[in-house]
């Protein structure tokens, strides 16, 4: 049995720092505060719960369900249906529908895979959580999206990264189960990150090289760039200045107990120089071999960063024997990101 975590897109110290930041107005420091509460309970319930999954061996569908819930600014999941979310009149709901298909179709037209599950599970999302809710969040069973403060965080469905990165976090768990904590954990925000960026570049069809590989850029409000801020986390700079959550970018600078979001900077730099040097698009070649290391029987939950580096080269030699510039590729980014010898 797989494991499940209640996996957010901020993490709570960068929420921490924002509610403490007395240049902010007081609302925007509660919506911080109120949002690291609500989260704590989030992994609270969750770690009560049997870790379990909805993975079954019987195909529900050949493309997911899509479902769409309104929380109206309450806390109780999954709040009331919305009928027809594609065509609602609430611009969150048919961004929020609109886009998770789309992020089943990439995973299917790019991976050959039906849902998070690979058994067409449906994927179900709830949207205006909270008041002034600050992080997007899989559950271990769905999405869930907060409106924002309006300030630092906008609606969290407006940037298609974020949707790409929590539907990912579905696929971790029902192929490695990647455990949430330590370098496991790490990975699991990683390989995230580096599908919600693939996804985004597959729906503008960019290539790595034109790609500006930044997460959560569209969720930045006024106050947050005002500050400088452009993005949550840059996967080709993690240590920018322009980071609302900077991250080291090699292991000689990894954080021991650090947060989880805070570690994923080093393999997500790793991916980004593989994709660069291979050229053309990143999903292609690299996003491939890293689909591959996620789903190999291989893979085991509390793989470190050097196993899940060693098993990307195994698989780049395994998929491309006749092209050695990927496996070349993926090595010198381990090899740069000094996960690798």
């Amino acid at each position: 049995m797989k494991s499940s975590c209640t996996c957010s897109l901020v993490p709570e110290h960068v929420l921490e720092k924002l509610s403490a930041d007395t240049s902010l107005p007081p609302r925007v420091r509660l919506a911080c505060t109120e949002t690291v509460k609500a989260d704590r309970g989030f992994r609270k319930v969750r770690t009560a719960q049997k870790d379990a999954t909805f993975a079954g061996t019987v195909t529900l569908a050949v493309t997911p369900t899509i479902l769409v819930y309104d929380e109206r600014h309450s806390q109780t999941l999954p709040g009331a249906p919305i009928p027809s979310p594609t065509v609602s009149d609430d611009a969150t709901a048919k961004r929020c529908a609109l886009e998770t298909a789309a992020v089943a179709s990439f995973y299917q037209a790019v991976f050959g895979r039906n849902s998070v599950d690979d058994h067409g599970a449906t994927l179900a999302s709830s949207i205006h959580y909270g008041n002034s809710y600050n992080n997007a969040m899989w559950n271990g069973h769905q999405m869930i999206y907060g409106d924002g403060d309006g300030q630092i965080f906008l609606d969290f469905t407006a940037s298609n990264d974020v949707i790409g990165h929590e539907l990912t976090h579905g696929v971790t768990q029902h192929t490695a189960g990647l455990i949430y904590s330590g370098e496991s954990g790490a990975l699991n925000e990683s390989i995230s990150d580096c599908f919600g960026s693939m996804f985004r570049q597959w729906q503008a069809n960019q290539t790595s090289a034109t790609a500006d590989w930044l997460i959560g850029a569209s969720i930045m409000g006024p106050a947050a760039v005002a500050k400088g801020y452009t993005c949550l986390r840059d996967m080709a700079s993690p240590g920018a200045t322009h980071c609302l959550s900077p991250q080291p970018g090699d292991y000689a600078h990894y954080v021991p107990g650090g947060d989880v979001h805070t570690n994923s900077g080093i393999p997500n730099r790793a991916f980004c120089l593989a994709a660069k040097a291979c050229g053309g698009n990143s999903w292609t070649k690299v996003g491939k071999v890293w689909y591959g290391a996620l789903t190999s029987p291989k893979a085991t939950p509390g793989m470190g960063f050097k196993k899940f580096a060693a098993l990307t080269v195994a698989i780049a030699k395994s998929l491309y024997p006749m092209d050695g510039t990927v496996q070349a590729a993926v090595v010198s980014a381990w090899n740069t990101t000094r996960v690798l010898p």
